[in-house]
């Protein structure tokens, strides 16, 4: 089986990839890579070399590219997308055009070649912002920044072939992901770079904006559950079960990282910034058994200590990033 997964030089869709070749079982899939090595992507994510792995750089925008993929694949797990809130509401153009048209790219292929199930991975931050409770899955869209906005309308997209074509699509939505191997522009590896070279952190207004973590390995068993186990044209929400608030985790980074207060610079909050996001994922832990298996605790000591062991990796992307010292 040849399994076709975008954006995989990056944070979670290289997690993902790495447990995929990791379980190297009779039947497991051979895996082909797309990925355009944007700024937040590289190389040294993937296991490049693996008899089971080959890796393509292009766009998903590139309709060429993308068929001559598509015509040898069998399914496709999609990740590939702009992600950072920030930049999107600098400029909205680029995550328009990969999270929308190169969605629509993947997906004109797909039908033409017949492949499927096609995972489409999205994001929590569709919903748009709760005070309490959690969103089930068929809660109406309410996007308020220019990234989930270009989320909210691929994941609509996607849904639309389903229901047109008979599109075998499956859509996740997971909460906040930590881990390694996460680009350091998000906030739990900025953080702890920063305080690893002494520097301070930028905390949005009075830090009383609530996520609900997850340890990037639950999300990537998560999709696989359902690209494996799930159903044609439903919506899956993937959580951590973690809610804090960004100045609660402010104060676990501080102590892991031997810091004080004193390194904390409160910032303007940024423009629309959604208060609280919290995701009920008791549909895929019911259908398909997902439960999330890193304790939190653990898994954020974990995290840090990987950043803490792992300079020659952040260090470059921040400095090509204009983060560096």
């Amino acid at each position: 089986m040849n399994l076709l997964v975008t954006g995989a030089a990056g944070f979670i869709g290289s997690t993902y990839v790495r447990q995929l070749l990791a379980a190297d079982a009779p039947g497991a899939p051979r895996i082909t890579v797309l990925d355009k090595l944007t700024y937040a992507g590289t190389l040294d994510n993937l296991p490049i070399g693996h008899p089971r792995l080959e890796f393509v750089q292009g766009d998903i925008c590139d309709a060429d590219l993308v068929e001559k993929l598509m015509a040898d694949a069998d399914e496709v797990v999609h990740f590939a997308a702009e992600s950072h809130v920030d930049r999107s509401i600098l400029g909205a153009a680029d995550f328009v055009r990969t999270n929308v048209l190169g969605t629509q790219t993947l997906l004109d292929a797909a039908l033409r070649h017949g492949v499927g199930p096609f995972v489409h991975v999205s994001t929590d931050e569709v919903y748009g912002s709760i005070t309490s409770g959690s969103w089930p899955e068929d809660h109406p869209l309410e996007p308020n920044s220019p990234y989930s906005a270009s989320k909210a309308s691929s994941d609509l997209l996607a849904l639309a072939y389903h229901r047109t074509h008979g599109l075998d699509v499956r859509v996740t939505r997971c909460s906040n992901n930590y881990g390694p191997h996460q680009f350091p522009e998000k906030v739990i590896p900025l953080f702890v770079s920063n305080l690893l070279d002494g520097r301070k952190v930028p905390l949005y207004g009075e830090g009383l904006n609530v996520r609900d973590w997850l340890h990037v390995e639950d999300h990537c068993q998560g999709v696989e559950l359902v690209r494996t186990r799930g159903r044609s044209g439903e919506v899956y929400n993937i959580g951590g079960g973690t809610e804090l608030s960004n100045k609660e985790l402010t104060g676990l980074l501080l102590e892991a990282c031997g810091a004080t207060w004193d390194s904390v610079e409160h910032v303007e909050d940024r423009k629309g910034h959604d208060l609280r996001y919290s995701v009920d994922w008791s549909k895929i832990r019911d259908e398909l058994g997902y439960h999330p298996r890193r304790e939190f605790t653990a898994g954020l000591a974990d995290t840090v200590a990987w950043y803490r062991d792992n300079r020659a990796w952040w260090e470059p992307l921040k400095r090509r990033a204009g983060q560096g010292a």
